[in-house]
């Protein structure tokens, strides 16, 4: 356990298991198999926790947050941050692709490959092929739906729709936040025991993190072809290249935002990023985040609360970046020149698409790339015959974009509010020192003979009051003994 518990943090050890998964994918998949499910049970899980998980931080985090001054202000300010965040990350895809156009560099043989593969999918009667004005479209039969207003709770609930339980979420946290304070106590006893229980039980899932790094490894070298691997290599290399970059750019402002030195955030992000990086599930980091970001970074706990679960269905940065590139790989793939309008058209595609992929795992938002292949009158076979054979080796970087564009978010939001900001723990601080008497022999004969004397004076003060109460006893007594003679 402590072995698991000591690699699952290690970004070293995680990628050996990652090499170590893709040499049991090629060589023996019999392996990579049983690991696999092992990491689809860890997924299981993880869902299982994270989902109510997401709706009892969003409770606690809009409560918080409608306590703030100017929540309402405050609550725009975060939508249009992370709007923002989004559209700049398909710009930063926009402006890379444009310049690199990744897929415009293929040799022949890969280039035949790729062409194979589309035309295996075209002809599989997955896809419905339609003939219009003379050039051929495609649309998948079935389009993925999302529902962000449910009619029934319960139901996106037992589907496991994470846009649909928020959206309810949200709309009760916002009621429960409008309670009076006597009101909801009972209930804020009964989420918050909910709430440290269901951390505990993702903290401890996430142990297994070698092992799910060691069987989807071994997954995707064993079910995808090493030629295709090769042949999307340079998409692949140029989606980590972005997801770096704009990583470092994101952790640049949580570092100066946060006043904390960069080695710090480093390490207390290392944790999250790890998590998310090697689990292929947006909510599994939700519990480690929100801790890093308050209780170690010191930003506003209500705000990470509230923008920790939201971002991680509603911020969708990596999906945009993915949208961007996957677009610009298609079309330079089928020799398609791209005018500034077409480039527009995929920046604000690949927005669209990234907001309505929310809530969707990884095989439905590969669909929703159609909807800016369609834009551009592209085959959308390309996307799902290309892309799903590498997707879930882009699902990581893609959910580490999202983790840093949350955390900088908050940082943005939370940064320069000194009444909102809780002083961060520092790791070299020296523990506070306990105080020492010492006392000498000199000092204890002192201490004995005030002692004494203190004595000596309380013992005479109290003869003193008791010769003093005596006198007017006695003098009422021979005045009485008078007073009877006289009488008599």
């Amino acid at each position: 356990m402590d072995f698991l518990t000591r690699t699952s943090h290690s970004l070293v050890a995680l990628l050996l298991c990652m090499a170590a998964g893709a040499v049991a994918g090629v060589y023996a998949p019999a392996v990579g198999d049983v690991a696999y499910i092992a990491a689809q049970v860890y997924l299981s899980i993880v869902s299982m926790a994270a989902i109510p998980l997401l709706v009892v931080a969003t409770f606690f985090g809009l409560r918080q947050t409608m306590g703030l001054p100017f929540p309402g202000r405050r609550i725009a300010m975060i939508a249009g941050l992370a709007l923002l965040l989004v559209v700049s990350c398909a710009g930063a895809g926009l402006a890379l692709g444009w310049v690199k156009a990744p897929g415009s560099q293929l040799d022949a043989e890969s280039r035949a490959h790729l062409g194979e593969l589309v035309q295996k999918a075209g002809d599989g009667g997955d896809i419905e092929m339609r003939l219009h004005d003379g050039g051929m479209q495609a649309t998948p039969v079935e389009q993925p739906r999302a529902t962000l207003l449910p009619d029934n709770f319960f139901r996106v609930l037992v589907e496991g729709r994470s846009l649909g339980i928020l959206s309810c979420a949200l709309l009760f946290g916002l009621a429960f936040a409008a309670l009076a304070r006597t009101q909801h106590n009972a209930l804020n006893h009964m989420f918050e025991g909910i709430y440290r229980t269901l951390e505990l039980i993702i903290a401890r899932a996430n142990i297994l993190l070698p092992v799910v790094a060691f069987g989807m490894s071994a997954h995707v070298l064993s079910q995808t072809d090493a030629v295709t691997i090769r042949a999307m290599s340079g998409f692949l290399l140029h989606f980590i290249v972005l997801v770096a970059l704009l990583g470092a750019a994101a952790i640049a402002v949580i570092h100066q935002r946060g006043n904390q030195p960069l080695a710090e955030v480093l390490q207390h992000l290392k944790t999250p990023m790890l998590v998310s990086l090697v689990s292929s599930s947006t909510t599994a980091s939700i519990p480690h985040t929100i801790e890093a970001m308050s209780a170690r970074l010191g930003f506003s706990r209500g705000i990470v609360e509230l923008v920790v679960p939201t971002a991680s269905v509603f911020l969708r940065a990596g999906s945009a970046l993915y949208y961007v590139l996957l677009a610009l790989f298609v079309a330079n793939l089928y020799d398609r020149t791209l005018s500034p309008a077409d480039i527009g058209v995929i920046g604000t595609g690949a927005t669209i698409a990234a907001f309505a992929s929310a809530g969707n795992n990884s095989l439905t938002n590969v669909g929703y790339a159609g909807i800016v292949l369609s834009m551009l009158q592209l085959p959308i076979e390309a996307a799902l015959a290309l892309f799903l054979a590498i997707d879930l080796i882009c699902e990581g970087p893609r959910n580490l974009l999202t983790l840093l564009a949350s955390c900088a978010l908050i940082s943005i939001v939370s940064a320069g509010l000194p009444s909102e900001r809780v002083a961060a723990p520092h790791a070299d601080a020296a523990p506070p020192r306990p105080i020492r008497f010492v006392l000498t022999r000199g000092h204890i004969a002192l201490l004995a003979g005030c002692g004494v004397l203190a004595s000596l004076l309380i013992l005479l003060m109290g003869v003193a009051v008791g010769a003093r109460q005596a006198q007017p006893a006695a003098a009422y007594a021979v005045s009485g003994a008078a007073n009877t003679g006289i009488s008599r």
